[in-house]
């Protein structure tokens, strides 16, 4: 997933760095009088492990073909309408991507909607990988995309099993992270990442789209993540990621979910809300004092499973599912 800092607008706002908490956070915290959503991390697991097992998820291969087929087969059991959106994306060096946004929608009339979301393709280069060899090898991406995924589909299936009146659209977007690689982004110019989102934002999968928020997910499976407030998110939806954080305290998760503000990034909340003006938040790890802004597995060979956190997931699950509970 490639992150740029973005907005120059934005700078005065974004000199707070993210910290993490002493404090360690575990179920025990929560108050007793909150009713802690159910959610189950080894399914939201289980989903990672189904994707990863394709292979690398990029647009153009079987793998990424398989593991859409899978995608639209789960979501078809568990929410009300599938829709895919078959795209040509048109990749940094020209290359034309075979693309697929797959959305899962539940009580599609409702007015009242929340947009859930995440990117399903994985990086065809592992091109900050300390092993230069593998520069130009694609990764399995279990936590960068992989995650936000396995979690989404473990929440539609709650969903399913105990009910929801609010519209809910649970959208996986494609060829998010077919950006250029590290040694030749002095090469190209445009809006390389994110290609997918851009494409739903024009086209949504819903004639006059509205909703009343959206949370998108991103690097939400790793050991010891800390999620700061990241500063596109604060600057279009601060009421929104505020809501969201205060959720998360009520769960007992103060030492997980940081009130400290993490730098500015493009990812695919930055189309939501410029094309479509929805306020929409990104929860993603960004660790302090990291030289890259993100983890030590981030477009590396050592973004598989060995270094997803099941109590991670489910966090980050209770977190989202809480939120939507009290929309109802």
């Amino acid at each position: 997933m490639e992150k740029i800092f973005i907005y120059t607008l934005m700078i005065g706002m974004l000199f707070f760095s993210c910290q993490h908490s002493p404090k360690t956070t575990t179920i025990q915290d929560t108050p007793k009088e909150i009713v802690r959503p159910e959610f189950n991390e080894d399914s939201a697991f289980a989903y990672i492990e189904k994707q990863i097992s394709f292979g690398p998820r990029v647009p153009n291969t079987i793998a990424h073909e398989k593991c859409a087929d899978f995608l639209k087969e789960e979501l078809s059991k568990w929410t009300d309408t599938v829709f895919v959106q078959d795209f040509e994306a048109t990749a940094y060096n020209g290359l034309k991507l075979k693309s697929k946004n797959i959305i899962g929608v539940f009580n599609k009339e409702a007015n009242n909607r929340i947009l859930l979301a995440a990117h399903w393709d994985s990086r065809p280069y592992a091109d900050n990988d300390k092993d230069l060899a593998n520069s130009r090898q694609a990764i399995d991406g279990a936590n960068d995309g992989g995650s936000g995924v396995g979690i989404l589909l473990e929440i539609a299936r709650q969903l399913h099993l105990q009910g929801t009146n609010i519209g809910i659209d649970i959208v996986f977007f494609d060829s998010e992270d077919y950006g250029e690689p590290q040694d030749e982004r002095h090469l190209y110019e445009g809006e390389n990442w994110c290609l997918g989102s851009q494409y739903w934002a024009k086209n949504p999968h819903l004639r006059y789209y509205k909703a009343k928020y959206g949370i998108l997910l991103d690097m939400v499976g790793g050991k010891n993540a800390v999620f700061c407030k990241e500063g596109t998110s604060k600057y279009f939806a601060s009421t929104i990621q505020d809501k969201v954080w205060n959720n998360a305290h009520k769960l007992g998760y103060t030492g997980k979910f940081s009130n400290n503000v993490s730098n500015a990034i493009t990812d695919d909340h930055l189309y939501v809300n410029s094309i479509l003006s929805i306020p929409m938040i990104d929860i993603i790890e960004m660790p302090v004092y990291s030289p890259t802004g993100f983890n030590e597995t981030w477009h590396t060979m050592n973004d598989n499973l060995d270094n997803i956190d099941k109590n991670t997931l489910k966090i980050v699950g209770e977190v989202v599912l809480f939120t939507l509970k009290n929309e109802q």
